[in-house]
């Protein structure tokens, strides 16, 4: 009498096996997609900053590798809605699904094992999120501050617009350390409005410590207009001058905490340290909580897609599951991608709540997951 039960687990654990062998090929060849996409994304942006600049290619290559945590955590999760729909999507198709429900087993039989996918992804992936995104970034930092301080025309284009900190340069022609025109946008120590403006510049790499670049003007104009009454201003003339480019006019200062060095309980004592002595704004506090949130709401986004794509590929896979299933996930993620983006802009620029704004798209993906397998299980 013991043997049917024993045969019963005898086959699920074979069909659970199968299930997440497939799971695993399609959220690999997945993930490869969206690693691609992203890899080929950051060489473009590297491109139109550093690989033009003639950047040394062992240089370019040890930024690239220092980027690879970030796009490993930002391919995961679409990998796991993408790839799970193909799969299930084709497994529908080629009547897979229907023999195991023609079997007695249920549509948990199926989710279970999705689910418990999705968690481990999500648990790497936040290992990624959380360990090594910190580290990469610091030694992106590290290295490109020491690619620029070597050569800083790296941060001039040629008729570009370069905005700083605390100013704003209107850059002409750039041939090798010489720009054409140059107009400098600042404040300076009084409070003044100041305007230079030059023709001829070369660009000279400084030995002092904090010192960027060294801007050697000529046929130099400098206008100083007085905040309290626009109708006073100062003019200069110098035929030769020099003028000096701080370091942290291009980086935060290195005594500044950026979040993104940081790991989720790193970022969460100093934003309990910052709050108690007061010492960040509101805007500052809503950024850091902003990030801390996201270092849990992507990684783990993989759970809530998983649970998505299981009752959307059965019940949309049915004729042409994989071409389907691929439609779907390209979409959702789109839609997600474009949830963070907005998200975080409003939560930066409008000061929305960091949870909501990080957490809402996962809300959205979890609650329709769970009403389409309840449509599932109904049909």
């Amino acid at each position: 009498m013991k043997f049917p039960a024993l045969s019963f687990r005898s086959n699920r654990h074979v069909l659970v096996t199968y299930l997440v062998k497939e799971l695993l090929l399609y959220f690999i060849i997945a993930f490869l997609f969206f690693f691609m996409v992203f890899f080929v994304n950051q060489i473009l942006l590297m491109a139109e900053d550093i690989l033009k600049k003639r950047v040394p290619i062992m240089d370019v290559a040890r930024l690239m590798s220092y980027s690879l945590p970030f796009i490993i955590a930002q391919s995961a999760p679409f990998a796991t809605l993408v790839g799970f729909l193909m799969c299930l999507g084709r497994m529908m198709t080629d009547n897979e699904i229907l023999v195991i429900r023609a079997s007695g087993k249920s549509f948990m039989v199926i989710l279970l094992p999705v689910l418990i996918l999705g968690v481990f992804i999500s648990i790497l992936s936040f290992f990624v999120n959380d360990y090594l995104l910190p580290l990469g970034t610091i030694s992106y930092n590290k290295l490109y501050k020491e690619i620029l301080f070597s050569d800083p025309t790296i941060e001039l284009e040629s008729n570009s617009i370069k905005r700083t900190e605390d100013a704003t340069l209107v850059i002409g022609e750039v041939t090798d350390t010489l720009v054409s025109d140059l107009i400098f946008f600042d404040i300076d120590d009084h409070g003044q409005i100041r305007v230079i403006v030059s023709g001829a510049t070369e660009i000279n790499n400084s030995t002092e410590p904090g010192i960027l670049m060294n801007l050697s003007m000529e046929s130099a104009t400098v206008c100083a207009f007085d905040m309290s009454d626009v109708g006073r201003y100062d003019v200069m003339q110098a035929g030769q001058t020099s003028m000096n480019v701080f370091a942290n006019s291009f980086f935060s200062d290195s005594s500044s905490t950026n979040p993104r060095e940081m790991t989720s309980f790193d970022l969460f004592k100093f934003i309990r340290q910052v709050k108690e002595e007061g010492t960040a704004s509101t805007l500052q506090m809503n950024m850091y909580k902003l990030e801390f949130h996201k270092k849990f709401s992507l990684p783990f986004a993989s759970i809530f897609f998983a649970l998505l794509s299981m009752p959307l590929a059965i019940l949309f896979g049915k004729h042409n599951g994989l071409t389907v299933g691929l439609i779907i996930g390209i979409f959702l993620c789109v839609a997600y991608w474009a949830a963070m983006i907005l998200g975080q802009t409003f939560g930066i620029r409008q000061g929305l709540s960091g949870f909501w704004t990080m957490w809402l798209p996962d809300f959205f993906v979890g609650v329709a997951g769970i009403v389409f397998y309840l449509i599932l299980v109904k049909k």
